[in-house]
């Protein structure tokens, strides 16, 4: 079991490094060089050369690396020169937002997901099945931000009952947390019927495994069969699949912080992306990329908590 947590803490730390290389490429290719994408195109020379040997851009492109992924590893992710505050202050102001907004999504999504996928498993064919089973599809085939401008229109201009924007949530004492409720709707109905239809399909697997059989045979309650059984082997097959959504959930929370104007780590990015803040994206960028990968990590660990055939591979 050891050796399967290393190898996979491993292969993390190669993705790692790579994405590293990646946005260290990136940072090197940006149009007129990295000073200029700082400064601006009317920086003047002595500005550009000043910045060039403070950041050490006149070394060689290897020790430029390895200064760069030491000054990563320690937090050091550059400065934004249009907002005036160093990448990494910005993200541990905006990361924690993202954070509360993805996870409460998905853990809202997982507890009615999983439950209504063992329901239809249970009771597939029948007529109730076919109905969540179609408007699941609904759910499933509807782009975010459409999902959220209905949301908009039904709960805050027809009815009124929540605000259409967020951009007061974390702003001091006062915070509305009714401002992070369509916002965690909008995320959650999509991952609801990705995961409901998941769960569905392993429930209908494992009530067809002969151990189930087995276990009707020596008379086993219903109950402590679908607790024990059912559930254990379909939840497990469910938490790769959360590891493996962790990246579309994240880009699916850019466009919907733009569209709630939620200030989190999505609505830094569009607004670097207008602007031209490139150190501010890449930071973004890589911030992601490892949250995605320890995502991944925790999924894969989980499975084979729960799924002791999984260490044997």
């Amino acid at each position: 079991m050891t050796g399967y947590y290393v190898r996979r803490l491993m292969q993390a730390i190669v993705v790692m490094l790579i994405v590293s290389v990646i946005v260290f490429l990136l940072l090197h290719a940006l149009p007129g060089g990295l000073v200029r994408a700082q400064l601006g195109s009317r920086a003047t020379p002595y500005a550009v050369h000043e910045i060039t040997i403070e950041e050490g851009l006149n070394k060689p492109l290897p020790v430029q690396f390895g200064l760069w992924l030491w000054h990563a590893i320690h937090g050091n992710l550059g400065f934004s020169y249009k907002q005036n505050q160093s990448v990494s202050s910005l993200l541990v102001e905006f990361v924690p937002r993202t954070l509360l907004l993805v996870g409460s999504s998905m853990l809202l999504a997982l507890a009615v997901a999983v439950p209504m996928g063992m329901i239809q498993g249970l009771r597939r064919d029948h007529l109730d099945d076919q109905a969540m089973t179609a408007l699941m599809l609904v759910f499933y085939t509807t782009p975010s931000f459409l999902m959220g401008s209905v949301l908009i229109v039904l709960l805050s201009i027809w009815f009124n009952v929540l605000p259409s924007t967020a951009s007061n949530f974390g702003a001091g004492a006062g915070t509305d947390f009714r401002d992070l409720i369509l916002p965690v709707l909008t995320l959650c109905l999509g991952n609801v019927s990705y995961f409901s239809r998941y769960m569905r399909s392993a429930t209908i697997d494992s009530l067809l495994g002969d151990y189930i059989r087995t276990a009707k045979a020596k008379g086993v309650p219903t109950r402590r069969m679908l607790v024990h059984h059912v559930l254990r082997n379909a939840f497990s097959s469910t938490i790769t699949l959360l590891g493996l959504s962790l990246p579309y959930v994240l880009s699916g929370s850019l466009i919907i912080e733009a569209l709630f104007n939620f200030p989190g780590v999505g609505l830094l990015f569009w607004n670097a992306a207008q602007n031209r803040d490139f150190p501010v994206l890449l930071g973004v960028v890589l911030v992601v990329t490892l949250a995605t990968v320890i995502g991944n990590l925790l999924a894969d660990l989980g499975y084979a908590w729960l799924d002791p055939r999984v260490r044997l591979k």
